[in-house]
C-alpha cells in the first residue's frame, strides 16, 4: 500500500475513534443528571465549554504538529481523551464535569482531530488528490458517530453510564498504534503567502487580514452552532416528544452513516466545483431541512429522515472549507490555519450547546433554538458567496 494512502486511512480510523467518542456525549446528559442531580443547564454548560476547548486546541495542536510532526500530538491527545473520559464518573459537581468533559476530554479529542490529521495526510499528496483525501478522512469521523452512538447507548442501557465511560476510555487508548503510523515528521511544502514572509506568525497575520478567510470563519461559526446544538440536545428533543431514548441513539448513528457518503461526495466535488458554492449548497439545504422538520409531526420516522437529510452535510463541510484554506494559503501551515477556522466553528458550538440548555430550562422546549438554527444556516450559506476563489479549470479530455 502506498505510504500516502496508508496515512489517509490511518487518519480516517483515528478520527473515527476521537469523533465517535466526542459525538456521543449528548447521550450521557440524562443519565448523568439522574445520578448527580446537577441539572441540564450545568451539564450543557460543561459540554459547551468542551465545544470551545475542542476548537481552541486545534490551532495550537496544529502549530505544534506543523513544527514537530503529528505523531506525538496525536498520541498525547488520545491519552488525555482517555483520562478525561475515565475521570467523568468520579465527578459530582459542575466544576468537576467542566474539568473532565469540558477540558480534558475535549482537549484530547481536539488534538486528535481534523486540523492535525488533515494536515498530516494531505501534505503528502498532489493538489488534485487533497480534496478526495480530506473526504476519506472526514468519512472516518462520520463512521465513528455511526459506530459509537448506538454502542454508547447500548452500553448505557446494559452497564450504566459509568461503565460506558470506562469502555470509551479503553477505546481511545486502543487507537494509540494509529498515532504511531503518522509519527514521521514531514518536510514543509511551499506556502504561497507565508513561507517567503517569515514563517508561521506571518502566515497567521496575513490570513487574518484576508477578507475571504474571515468570511469562511463566519460561515463555519454558524456551522458549529448548528452541529453542537443538535449533537448535544437531540436526545433531549426526542425525550420531549415522548419517544424512547433509543431513537436518539439511532438518529445520531444515521447522521454519521449518511455523512460517510456525504463526506466522500464532498471530497469528490471539491475537485470539480468551487468549494464556496459547495458550502453555499450545504448550508442552504440545512436551513430548508429545519423548516421542513418544524412543520412535520414528531414521530420516530421524522427523526430518522431528518437525521439522514442532515447527515449528508453534517461534517461534509470540512473538505470544502479545508480546500478553500489550502487554495488561499497553501498547505505548509494548513494544520494551523484550518485549526483557526475550527476554533471559530467551536465558538459557535459553545453557544449552540449552552443556549440549548438555557432554552429548554426557561421555556420547556427548543422551539426558539430551531428558529435561530434555521436563520443561522441561511446566513452561513450567504456569507460564502463573496469568498475569493478561482473557477475550476475543466479537466483535459
Amino acid at each position: 500500500m502506498p505510504a500516502s494512502l496508508s496515512a489517509v486511512l490511518c487518519a480516517a480510523l483515528l478520527l473515527m475513534v476521537t469523533m465517535g467518542i466526542r459525538q456521543s456525549s449528548g447521550l450521557f446528559i440524562s443519565p448523568i443528571n439522574t445520578t448527580t442531580g446537577l441539572g441540564v443547564v450545568s451539564l450543557s454548560f460543561a459540554l459547551a465549554i468542551g465545544q470551545f476547548v475542542w476548537g481552541a486546541i486545534q490551532p495550537v495542536a496544529g502549530a505544534v504538529a506543523d513544527r514537530y510532526g503529528p505523531g506525538r500530538v496525536l498520541a498525547a491527545g488520545l491519552v488525555v481523551l482517555a483520562v478525561g473520559t475515565a475521570l467523568t464518573p468520579f465527578m459530582d459537581s459542575t466544576t468537576g464535569m467542566v474539568v473532565a468533559l469540558g477540558l480534558l476530554s475535549a482537549a484530547g479529542s481536539g488534538a486528535g482531530s481534523f486540523s492535525v490529521l488533515i494536515g498530516a495526510a494531505t501534505r503528502r499528496l498532489d493538489v488534485a488528490k487533497r480534496g478526495q483525501a480530506s473526504g476519506i478522512i472526514n468519512a472516518g469521523g462520520s463512521l465513528g458517530q455511526f459506530v459509537f452512538a448506538p454502542l454508547a447507548q447500548r452500553l448505557i442501557a446494559t452497564v450504566g453510564w459509568m461503565g460506558a465511560m470506562y469502555a470509551l476510555a479503553v477505546a481511545a487508548l486502543a487507537a494509540l498504534p494509529l498515532a504511531r503510523a503518522l509519527r514521521a515528521r514531514e518536510p514543509g511544502v511551499s506556502h504561497a503567502h507565508a513561507d517567503g514572509s517569515g514563517g508561521l506568525r506571518h502566515a497567521v497575520r496575513d490570513a487574518l487580514r484576508d477578507r475571504s478567510y474571515l468570511l469562511l470563519h463566519a460561515g463555519f461559526f454558524t456551522c458549529g452552532f448548528h452541529i453542537a446544538f443538535l449533537v448535544t440536545h437531540l436526545p433531549g428533543e426526542v425525550g420531549l416528544c415522548g419517544l424512547p431514548a433509543s431513537v436518539a441513539g439511532n438518529a445520531l448513528a444515521l447522521i454519521g452513516l449518511a455523512n460517510v457518503a456525504g463526506s466522500l461526495l464532498a471530497g469528490w466535488a471539491v475537485g470539480r466545483w468551487r468549494s464556496k458554492m459547495i458550502l453555499f449548497s450545504m448550508y442552504a439545504s440545512r436551513a430548508l431541512l429545519i423548516v421542513i422538520y418544524l412543520a412535520a409531526p414528531r414521530t420516530e420516522w421524522t427523526f430518522y429522515l431528518f437525521a439522514i437529510g442532515l447527515g449528508v452535510t453534517w461534517l461534509a463541510t470540512v473538505p470544502p472549507t479545508a480546500g478553500v484554506v489550502g487554495k488561499l494559503f497553501g498547505t505548509r501551515y494548513l494544520a494551523t490555519l484550518f485549526g483557526l477556522t475550527l476554533l471559530s466553528h467551536q465558538i459557535g458550538g459553545f453557544f449552540g450547546a449552552w443556549l440549548g440548555g438555557l432554552a429548554v430550562a426557561h421555556t420547556g422546549d427548543y422551539q426558539w433554538m430551531w428558529y435561530a438554527d434555521a436563520a443561522l444556516a441561511a446566513a452561513a450559506a450567504l456569507v460564502n458567496l463573496p469568498i475569493r476563489e478561482a473557477r475550476m479549470e475543466a479537466a483535459p479530455a
